[in-house]
């Protein structure tokens, strides 16, 4: 109960304020998120559960993603996570009679990038480097620098490599 609690807080009403220092502050410290320096999550983001997630340095996640954690989100360096993103780590088995909860980790590379409105699966690592385009589905686990797009997601050709920017998105209010 209080565990459920502590998401509907999290969701409906630290979800809304408008100062990250505020929302980072309650993520690391109630939700025991593990966040690295220069690294923001926006408004409106929500998650499933405490605890099971990890982000490292300089990464983003944009406004309006649906972060179902409970599988675990591991997110690397220098990612960047477009609007309205969901990834999800849990699902029904549909051919079980018992309709049955299964759950599977997202690991997320350094210098991953996730277009608007995409979805990841349970169960997937995109690769360093790798990227998913806008409204794509990903359904399966990526190779490095690979761009993936559609539903479900293709490789469509791959980014270059060495590739060096910072995904730090620090402002007062977002």
């Amino acid at each position: 109960m209080l565990h459920d609690l502590i998401v509907y807080v999290c969701n409906h009403i630290v979800a809304k304020i408008p100062f990250h220092f505020v929302r980072i502050a309650f993520y690391r410290y109630v939700m025991s998120f593990k966040i690295g320096s220069g690294s923001s999550i926006h408004l409106g983001v929500k998650f499933n559960s405490r605890k099971f997630f990890e982000m490292g340095n300089n990464s983003t996640i944009n406004q309006d993603c649906r972060i179902d954690n409970r599988g675990g989100i591991i997110i690397g360096n220098n990612v960047s996570i477009s609007p309205n993103v969901k990834l999800i780590t849990a699902d029904h088995d549909l051919s079980s009679t018992n309709f049955k909860g299964r759950e599977g980790i997202i690991q997320l590379d350094d210098y991953v990038f996730i277009g608007t409105d995409a979805i990841v699966l349970k169960n997937i690592r995109m690769h360093y480097g790798s990227a998913l385009s806008a409204k794509s589905l990903l359904t399966r686990t990526t190779k490095h620098y690979g761009i993936y797009a559609g539903i479900p997601a293709k490789w469509v050709k791959n980014r270059p490599e060495g590739l060096d920017y910072n995904c730090s998105y620090l402002r007062w209010f977002y």
